[in-house]
């Protein structure tokens, strides 16, 4: 069995790194606390501005669908959990062309959430 976390978000990864910043807006360089509106969801927008694999770390348990203008939902590349000793409940990756996406995270259990853009692969 793992050892307890004695603190939680020290050793996260250099593409998570800005997990511990706050900001504004979905970005790489920092996170975003969103208050959940009516249905426990949130929506907000994230400009791509290079081709690649690109993630959305998430708090907590959660739906999270990309949009690229009026269409569909993307389908996700992949999914995977947070890092241990980490508040980062999971990140789900997508394959983004440069642009500007919705993003939409639903079925929050909390009344707020807290998302990171996470860069990846390039293409």
């Amino acid at each position: 069995m793992a050892a307890p976390c004695r603190t939680l978000d020290t050793t996260l990864p250099r593409p998570l790194a800005g997990w511990t910043r706050l900001g504004r807006t979905l970005d790489t360089g920092h996170a975003v606390t969103l208050a959940a509106g009516r249905g426990k969801a949130v929506t907000t927008s994230v400009r791509i501005r290079k081709a690649g694999i690109f993630g959305v770390a998430v708090d907590q348990d959660g739906w999270v669908d990309l949009y690229r203008g009026q269409g569909k939902a993307l389908e996700m590349a992949s999914e995977s959990r947070g890092p241990a000793c980490s508040t980062i409940r999971k990140i789900i990756r997508y394959r983004l062309r440069p642009g500007t996406y919705r993003v939409e995270v639903r079925q929050l259990k909390a009344p707020r959430v807290k998302l990171l853009l996470v860069a990846g692969e390039r293409r």
